[in-house]
């Protein structure tokens, strides 16, 4: 019951007057603030390695081709995550379960930064992905807190700290390795995690769901998901093909910006930076999303992930055509990201955590392969043969927003024939 309903006096409990109290002005801010700077530092941890490749290969004494597997493993530890931690979201208590993450992430980057051989950094490498679930833990409380009518909106806002902290975390880590060589990144990230922590057991609402079931039958749950929401299907496998053409893309620019541009970590900083510009998307999609328009701003963001990937592969000689092809495939999948989930968090909202599992661990599981393909393409076609490789896939994803805009076509025009008929 809202505070400014005129029975604000009435009994409640603790935890369900917090939660009124985030439905009006400054404590809501607050929250989402707070969610959007977690998911935004948390996610940062799958991407701290990606402009550090050429330091680590050269630290470890591995080849380009091997050393992309340190940001595979990463991404399947994050896919991994999602599917054995993500569903205890619709079982347990949503504070507790996200603080105690945070502390487990820090664990995990602090062994990682102090791995003495390369075989080691790469377990550990699944071990900081499949922590940093965190984030996506706390994307459905948003959902949960949303007022009526605002849910896309509120998740965007979320969604962009953690689209920021996709996209900052490639300057950060390089500026850091820059000054302090590159495990000193995971240090300091480590020390994030402990202090996020603390923030969120101080600042969000306790949220305990309600009837959840045991964690086998939560589990098995999922898969009737998969069967029983073709809408879940068709925006996981989308949106898998556009994070794989992303990963492909950010897995193997840095060395291309090495050998086409001379750039150090400072150049490649700065890159990033200029890439970071598509976050923008997040806010602008949650507004479509509540608007009616997701269908057709999906198939936009496919059709730009297309266009930038092929500015990529044939323009690459020139850093303003290759930052803006950066910009324009960031901006695809920030953008088709948050229309995927305001569609499948609308879905079934007692079991949000699970769509959110089947959505992102598709997601992370494309991203993981077609970062490791990218590396050995890297290594035998050069940055042409990433790129159209890249191109491919959401080329693909619009093959199927295609099939499934023609479908609802022809569904309205066989209910507008029935209505007509009777």
């Amino acid at each position: 019951m809202s505070t400014n309903s005129g029975t604000a006096s009435q009994p409640t409990s603790p935890p369900l007057s917090r939660v009124e109290r985030a439905d009006n002005g400054r404590s809501l801010r607050l929250i989402t603030t707070v969610m959007a700077v977690t998911c935004g530092f948390a996610v940062a941890n799958v991407y701290y390695a990606q402009p550090l490749l050429g330091l680590i290969a050269h630290d470890f004494s591995v080849s380009r081709g091997a050393v992309a597997l340190v940001v595979t493993l990463t991404q399947l530890g994050y896919a991994v995550g999602m599917v054995v931690l993500l569903p205890l979201g619709d079982m347990v208590e949503n504070r507790r379960l996200a603080a105690c993450t945070l502390v487990a992430t820090a664990a995990a980057l602090t062994a990682a930064a102090l791995a003495p051989s390369f075989t080691l950094f790469l377990v550990l490498s699944v071990l900081v992905g499949l922590a940093s679930v965190v984030t996506q833990l706390v994307v459905p409380i948003a959902a949960h807190l949303a007022p009526p009518g605002r849910g896309g909106r509120m998740v965007g806002r979320v969604m962009l700290g953690l689209l920021l902290g996709i996209m900052l975390a490639r300057t950060l880590s390089s500026l850091v390795a820059d000054a302090w060589g590159w495990r000193s990144i995971f240090l300091v990230s480590a020390a994030i995690m402990l202090v996020l922590s603390l923030l969120v057991w101080r600042v969000l609402p306790r949220r305990v769901p309600h009837d959840a079931p045991s964690y086998p039958r939560l589990m098995a749950s999922i898969g009737r998901l998969i069967v029983a929401e073709p809408a879940l299907r068709r925006r996981a496998i989308c949106q898998g093909l556009l994070f794989g053409a992303f990963s492909a893309f950010w897995t193997t620019v840095a060395f291309e910006l090495t050998d086409q541009f001379g750039m150090g970590q400072v150049g490649i900083a700065m890159f990033a930076l200029v890439g970071a510009a598509g976050a923008i998307a997040a806010p602008i999609a949650g507004w479509l999303g509540d608007h009616g328009r997701g269908r057709i701003g999906s198939g936009a963001a496919l059709t730009l992930a297309v266009l930038g990937l092929l500015i990529a592969a044939f323009f690459s000689s020139n850093l303003i055509a290759l930052a803006a092809a950066a910009v324009m495939l960031d901006f695809a999948v920030q953008s088709h990201q948050v229309l995927s989930q305001h569609e499948i968090y609308a879905l079934r909202p007692d079991a949000r955590s699970r769509l959110n599992t089947v959505f992102m661990a598709t997601v992370f599981t494309c991203g993981a392969a077609c970062s490791a393909i990218a590396g050995t393409l890297h290594d035998r076609l050069g940055w042409p043969g990433v790129c159209l490789f890249a191109g491919a896939l959401p080329l693909v994803g619009l093959g199927v927003w295609v099939a499934h805009a023609a479908s609802v076509r022809r569904t309205a025009r066989g209910d507008a024939s029935v209505r007509s008929d009777g």
